[in-house]
């Protein structure tokens, strides 16, 4: 069965640090660009991080740059999102997803782009 499963998110307070997983199950992370989004209660999704799997570009959108490293694991087939100096408004669900071929974390921020997969979502919430 392919799938992505997301985990690591929790309850934390302002300026702590956080690491969510996003696991692939029934295909390889090899030729793929992963992204990460989160939606806050009442806002859209947003893209906020992707990598390209295959030669290890990234990006992040300017509100998490700096704080937010996202890195892959060619060995578990995972890829990572580590959050630090967390906000209050970094609380979302986050949500991963997968795309093959494009080689551009970009991406992420392009509206209505068309990603083959996605996971369920981990909350992450910040409390100050």
């Amino acid at each position: 069965e392919v799938q992505l499963v997301e985990s690591g998110g929790d309850l934390v307070q302002a300026g702590g640090s956080l690491r969510l997983s996003c696991a692939a199950s029934g295909f390889t992370f090899d030729d793929y660009v992963v992204g990460w989004f989160r939606q806050a209660p009442g806002k859209e999704r947003e893209g906020v991080s992707g990598i390209s799997f295959s030669d290890g570009d990234t990006f992040y959108v300017d509100s998490v740059r700096g704080r937010f490293t996202i890195s892959g694991d060619n060995a578990n087939n995972t890829v990572y999102l580590r959050m630090s100096s967390l906000k209050p408004e970094d609380t979302a669900v986050y949500y991963c997803a997968a795309v093959r071929g494009s080689g551009n974390p970009f991406i992420v921020i392009w509206p209505g782009y068309e990603w083959t997969y996605w996971g369920q979502g981990t909350q992450v919430t910040v409390s100050t």
